[in-house]
């Protein structure tokens, strides 16, 4: 199975083409087999989605699972952790932003 994914030109967020639009959930996403280069280039030029792309899959129960683990960790959604972000300079530490 072909599947195609992109980002949302407003959010960014990572999309999947259900066959008849976007969908920030893989689950919705359908086969485009041959086609999804074409769907591609008319969705980028209608500006639509953001660098669309074709990718392979399996269908499961849960739906498709992409065949690539960088395309399976997209397909997670944002991966931003609170605890993980840098915090501000501590001027008492001696750090500074030139």
């Amino acid at each position: 199975m072909k599947i195609l994914t992109g980002n949302d030109l407003a959010s960014g967020d990572v999309t999947w083409w259900t066959g008849n639009g976007w969908s920030r959930h893989i689950e919705d996403a359908t086969d485009v087999g041959d086609q999804g280069e074409a769907i591609a280039r008319a969705e980028e030029g209608a500006r639509r989605v953001n660098v669309p792309y074709v990718i392979e899959a399996s269908l499961t129960a849960d739906g498709p699972r992409p065949a690539h683990i960088k395309d399976r960790i997209r397909a997670l959604g944002p991966t931003v952790r609170a605890d993980l972000t840098l915090k501000p300079a501590d001027p008492q530490a001696g750090s500074w932003v030139i």
